[in-house]
């Protein structure tokens, strides 16, 4: 994909707020995949609720929000990613799966530097991320096919984060946390663009 071709696929994914459950119907509804599951951006609640949450903080009681929720939805990622590398033969599968690994343990790193002097993590916001990760992740290990299990699985997954960044680009007054946003939207609205393409062609 070229440069160009790509940042028009950020904007388009950001201008519909990257919501995939628009452009892949439901079930038994027109434009469904034939598979018969549905792709869906609207992730589970507590992914969801993220946002208004982080909507009524400001400053440095923000940033420590945003950063303890996200680190451990970026540990998802990485749990999703590990156990679809023990089960799949899917090269392009593998390539992401490896990729989500590289780049969000990287930003773990980055997120735990940046809470050690605001106080450490939230241990309440973590845990309200933890929660609403455990099925997401248990169906990757668990589904008949760990590839599409693993792809429809992150595009809800990116979405919520795309969300939460979106709202960090608007309430955080730190640099390197407004970098960090930046870099999560950009990057993962161009993923969501190929793990859409790929459910679709399947």
């Amino acid at each position: 994909m070229t440069n160009t071709f790509r940042h028009a696929a950020v904007r388009l994914l950001l201008t519909t707020s990257c919501l995939t459950g628009a452009a892949l119907a439901q079930p038994g509804q027109p434009g469904a995949h034939p598979g018969g599951h549905a792709v869906s951006a609207a992730g589970p609640s507590g992914m969801t609720a993220a946002g208004p949450t982080l909507s009524r903080l400001n400053g440095r009681a923000f940033d420590r929000a945003f950063l303890s929720m996200m680190v451990p939805h970026h540990q998802a990622a990485l749990d999703m990613a590990r156990a679809v590398l023990k089960r799949t033969r899917d090269t392009q599968v593998r390539a992401w799966a490896n990729a989500v690994i590289r780049t969000q343990q990287s930003e773990i790193g980055t997120m735990t530097a940046l809470l050690r002097p605001l106080g450490g993590p939230d241990r309440a916001m973590a845990a309200s991320i933890m929660a609403s990760m455990h099925d997401m992740v248990a169906e990757v290990g668990q589904a008949h096919d760990a590839d599409e299990a693993f792809v429809r699985s992150m595009l809800p997954h990116h979405a919520s984060a795309i969300d939460m960044a979106r709202v960090a680009l608007e309430r955080s007054g730190d640099p390197r946390v407004l970098k960090l946003a930046r870099d999560i939207v950009v990057a993962q609205a161009g993923e969501m663009y190929l793990y859409r393409s790929w459910v679709l062609n399947r």
